[in-house]
């Protein structure tokens, strides 16, 4: 390229390219042919590229043509998008809060975490799960405003991130109704016959409750794994076994579940982190999250 092109330069190609001629374009923005003509060689001297070729009696696009256009394509529609986007946004204001949330991430305790923005009138939450990894990148690129996740974003020179405490809480042992008074009994060696539903390694609580097996000397009776801890709980209030669970949310699993607390994993917590690109947090919804308003 040698030197920076012109928007409006751009645009005259974008035009010429979708009605497929000049004398078409001209046309559609009420120039003079000529004047089109020499907007597009414009272009592409500035780009250093030939973009369209006469064919037939039309033009076609080059295969520099064809990426150029698809950069065009995204620039102008969203530019045709923005005026009913700033109408919402006068008629309608809303403060945006994106949340990443991690995979291993209790979808129980993620309300919970949630709950100290929930009063915002013109809250505009928008939630996205993922893996741990892949929400640290789109945090790093700003696409996020922060990421709740059950473990501290480690050390990384590429990425600079932080990670805010937001709590921890302390795991209990569930069951549903066909399976409470077996695995009360003797509890917590009655694990080794309850069917028992445990996180995949996706969750950071896992290794930790892998650990308090071997401290109580219990070999499980392992029937599920689960990624997602929202499966876990509904497969595990369904009656296929007992299931660990934070205690934060034992309300919200004996009342809308039905399931029943049968025992203490003792020793072992699950830890809550809100991680973003600032020490000193500025998003004033994300301030709202951490504990003190750090």
């Amino acid at each position: 390229m040698t030197e920076a092109f012109s928007y409006r330069h751009l645009h005259y190609f974008w035009v010429v390219a979708r009605e497929g001629g000049m004398a078409r374009a001209a046309d559609r923005l009420g120039m003079a042919v000529q004047t089109v003509s020499t907007q597009v060689r414009e272009l592409e001297r500035s780009l250093g590229v030939t973009l369209l070729k006469p064919e037939g009696r039309g033009l076609v696009l080059t295969e520099a043509g064809v990426a150029a256009m698809r950069q065009a394509d995204l620039i102008f529609q969203l530019g045709e998008g923005l005026p009913s986007v700033v109408r919402d946004a006068v008629s309608a204001p809303s403060v945006r809060l994106a949340v990443g949330i991690s995979e291993g991430l209790p979808k129980l305790v993620v309300r919970r975490l949630l709950q100290p923005v929930m009063p915002e009138p013109n809250l505009r939450l928008l939630c996205h799960e993922d893996e741990f990894d892949d929400l640290l990148g789109d945090l790093a690129l700003h696409r996020l405003d922060v990421v709740l996740a059950d473990r501290p974003a480690a050390a990384n020179p590429n990425i600079k991130v932080y990670s805010h405490p937001l709590g921890t809480s302390a795991m209990a042992w569930y069951a549903p109704a066909p399976w409470v008074e077996a695995a009360q009994k003797n509890f917590p060696h009655s694990l080794a016959t309850v069917p028992v539903l445990l996180p995949t390694t996706h969750a950071a609580v896992r290794p930790r409750i892998d650990q308090w097996f071997e401290r109580v000397g219990v070999k499980p009776h392992i029937v599920g794994e689960f990624e997602d801890s929202a499966l876990l709980v509904t497969f595990g209030a369904g009656g296929m076994g007992a299931f660990p669970a934070a205690e934060w949310v034992h309300e919200e699993l004996t009342t809308r579940f039905g399931v029943q607390r049968i025992g203490p994993c003792e020793g072992v917590e699950e830890r809550f982190y809100a991680i973003g690109t600032e020490k000193k947090v500025q998003h004033p919804l994300v301030q709202r999250l951490l504990p003190g308003k750090l």
